[in-house]
């Protein structure tokens, strides 16, 4: 039997790639767009926005050079290229997945100590720290994605045969250790420090917030820290829960046979963590207002409207004002929340 042929019905084949390349093309301009307005905003950036940027990159990447493959695999009904693709496949997913929960996990870690200096500006988290925690996830991400080609761990194609990951059914043996590993430090070891760590910032911001009811300062960052918190946890439990379903069929196929699940059962919790790589500009699109300005204005109905810019009045975003000392001219050139956010992100 060709390991590599669908086990697939051709009509299921076709729906597939359908799917695989709305997501690659929602995950692309989505990512770019985030890339771009970081790019835009480069000289009044914040160090912890970095982490932002960066999660950006690695859904790109893993969109850039794996859904174009897959698409073409499940429009031709096999996975094409054999076992050179399917192990540069496997080694891309295994990467990209580490990097972004890995990204994750510092950014929920760097949130939490953020919220522990709000009421001192001065403690901040320098450009080179937030540098190094990015360089150190690529670096654990490759280390990890190496493994199997080192021989801990192995490569191989998804049941259904139209993608490659992990081989889970080939690791109960020599593998188990690697298994055992992957799943301590790197689902259930992140999940829970960040979901202590999101679970401490509410806790801080309850506190801080019923310690300053008289003052006018930190009650509007704790609202505007909370609508950050809101996004950060969007963002994890998104990544979280696409991962879950497939992280549960993996170590069904590890501890019981896999030839059990049927292929169209194994093809849902796998096209279901592909899609992870969309949500993270949706979500910033929804919520935040200075995200979704500077997206509108990339439209060409801004260029002949003025109404992306009157949209966002000083009264919408009043209530994020961190500051009553902002001069006149610059709030008229920046909204009220961008002048907010900048502010806030500098206590990181």
């Amino acid at each position: 039997m060709d390991i590599y042929s669908s086990a697939l019905s051709p009509a299921l084949d076709i729906c597939t790639g359908c799917y695989l390349l709305v997501v690659a093309v929602l995950s692309i301009l989505g990512n770019l767009l985030v890339i771009i307005m970081a790019v835009k905003k480069s000289s009044r950036m914040k160090p912890p926005e970095l982490l932002s940027v960066n999660l950006a990159v690695t859904d790109l990447g893993a969109a850039i050079t794996m859904y174009p493959l897959a698409v073409a695999s499940a429009w031709s009904h096999r996975w094409l290229g054999g076992d050179i693709t399917c192990t540069y496949y496997g080694l891309a997913g295994f990467f990209f997945g580490i990097a972004s929960i890995m990204n994750l996990t510092i950014m929920a870690i760097v949130r939490f100590v953020v919220s522990l200096n709000l009421q001192s500006p001065s403690e901040k988290i320098s450009w080179m720290k937030v540098k190094i925690l990015c360089l150190w996830s690529w670096f654990y991400a490759l280390i990890w994605a190496l493994f199997p080609i080192l021989g801990w761990g192995r490569y191989g194609p998804e049941p259904f045969g139209l993608s490659c990951s992990l081989a889970w059914g080939d690791m109960k043996n020599e593998g188990f250790s690697f298994v055992i590993s992957l799943f301590s430090l790197n689902l259930a070891m992140p999940s829970v420090i960040i979901i202590c760590c999101y679970f401490g910032i509410a806790i801080n911001l309850y506190f801080t917030h019923k310690k300053s009811m008289n003052s006018i300062r930190v009650p509007n960052i704790v609202k505007l820290h909370r609508r950050l918190l809101i996004i950060a946890v969007l963002i994890s439990a998104g990544f979280i829960v696409c991962w879950a379903p497939y992280g549960l069929v993996s170590l069904w196929s590890i501890f019981r046979d896999s030839s059990t699940i049927p292929p169209e059962v194994s093809l849902l919790p796998c096209m279901f963590a592909k899609s992870s790589t969309v949500y993270n500009p949706m979500i910033y699109y929804n919520f935040s207002k200075s995200f979704k300005r500077e997206v509108k204005q990339l439209c060409w109905l801004c260029l002949r409207s003025n109404s992306c810019h009157a949209s966002n009045s000083i009264n919408d975003n009043s209530i994020y004002m961190v500051s009553t000392n902002i001069k006149p001219r610059v709030a008229a050139q920046y909204t009220m929340e961008e002048i907010s956010e900048s502010k806030i992100v500098t206590l990181g």
